[in-house]
């Protein structure tokens, strides 16, 4: 019997998961492309001013009449997902900024309330001008993949794009909450979260629906330390039983990298070293391609593509995040669950596991792998994880 499909803290769809694997060689050149400042995949383009409108383009390619004639279902669900005609249509849309909930009055003159808007504003800022800086064009072209890691909440008017490692189970248990699936995140089992298919993409809807909500809702992501989250991810994939991991990403990497590997090993694929998975990361010629738990969150939810409104940090989740919930009228009651969603009884990932784990590497080894996430740590302005990188 096969692997069986990958359970994933935070699924995506296996057309999103093939685009990713099939970009894997370009995603090591965004980090070497920074020393020369030439735009990487997925190039930040330059955000407008708040009171202007931006261009937009929709595209979508034509589905192979191969794909009909194999899969009838898939190609239905395709269409269904987003039905766009063959050429590009031009569309205006209102910058995001627009639509971020403000302070109710009474909460002007709380320091706190204002303290976390001014956070926002400056993330925000920081965002905008990196973007900025690696400009391509001021015309965005907006497919179905960049918008395929959004999760729509339509009775507090949220779109979500998910980023694995940094508290994507316990949000969609909140937007569970919010579209009153369940009265208590407590509730949700993890099962639940992922595979019971409760929350809609924004994928789903068709050219209109995606328009309105892009210009009408607010739009959040909640990112991690890259190494921290690249470190858990690690940790949860390949130190723990992992049916679809071990066999499709341990063997691949233990076959590549590992000298006189042993038969189990390579049956198996049980065993991945730290060091062997950052030679798989660096590698332009992966043996299997890339995984949405290592990506970057620039590719993952285009953030200069599409202009978020509240941008969270899993270093301040419970503040970030009731700060969050503040702001769109959640009900009172309502607070981002603390509870670790796998391993419960493992310690989370921290800034010294992370660290312990990097050590293994060489300074070179650490320099590349700071390169891989380098827009990451920019963008979302993460200090260097190690003095001695440049």
């Amino acid at each position: 019997m096969g692997p069986q499909q990958p359970k994933k803290d935070c699924t995506s769809s296996n057309n999103q998961d093939v685009r990713i694997r099939k970009n894997s060689a370009e995603a090591l050149a965004m980090g070497n492309q920074r020393r020369s400042l030439y735009p990487p995949v997925n190039a930040p383009t330059k955000l407008q001013s708040t009171d202007k409108k931006q261009n937009i383009m929709f595209v979508m390619k034509d589905h192979q009449k191969k794909d009909a004639e194999i899969n009838p279902i898939g190609l239905h669900k395709r269409r269904r997902r987003f039905r766009i005609k063959k050429s590009p249509i031009l569309i205006a849309m209102n910058s995001s900024s627009l639509n971020l909930p403000m302070l109710k009055s009474e909460d002007r003159n709380n320091n706190n309330w204002k303290s976390l808007y001014q956070i926002q504003r400056e993330r925000k800022r920081i965002m905008r001008d990196t973007c900025s800086k690696y400009k391509s064009n001021n015309r965005r072209i907006i497919t179905p993949y960049h918008v395929s890691r959004i999760f729509v909440e339509d009775k507090y008017r949220i779109l979500y794009c998910e980023v694995p490692k940094a508290g994507c189970s316990n949000w969609k248990r909140v937007l569970m909450v919010l579209n009153g699936l369940a009265s208590s995140t407590k509730d949700i089992q993890h099962n639940t979260v992922h595979y019971g298919n409760y929350l809609k993409r924004l994928d789903g809807f068709d050219r209109k629906g995606i328009y309105h909500r892009l210009n009408t809702y607010t739009k959040m992501l909640f990112i991690r330390e890259p190494f921290e989250k690249l470190v858990s991810a690690f940790r949860d994939k390949f130190e723990h039983p992992n049916n679809y991991y071990h066999p499709v990403f341990g063997k691949a990497i233990i076959s590549r990298y590992r000298v006189n590997a042993s038969k189990e090993a390579l049956r198996t694929g049980s065993g991945v070293k730290f060091k062997e998975f950052i030679q798989y990361l660096l590698d332009v010629h992966k043996p299997v391609g890339m995984d949405i738990h290592w990506d970057h969150v620039n590719r993952l939810c285009s953030p200069c593509l599409i202009d978020y409104d509240f941008v969270g940090k899993f270093e301040s989740m419970e503040e970030d995040a009731n700060f969050f919930l503040h702001l769109i009228g959640a009900p009172q009651n309502l607070t981002f669950p603390r509870f670790k969603d796998r391993h419960s009884n493992e310690e989370r990932t921290t800034t010294k596991i992370t660290q312990s784990y990097f050590a293994q590497l060489s300074p070179a080894q650490r320099q590349h792998s700071y390169d891989f996430y380098y827009m990451d740590y920019l963008m979302f302005n993460y200090s260097k994880p190690f003095e001695d990188l440049y």
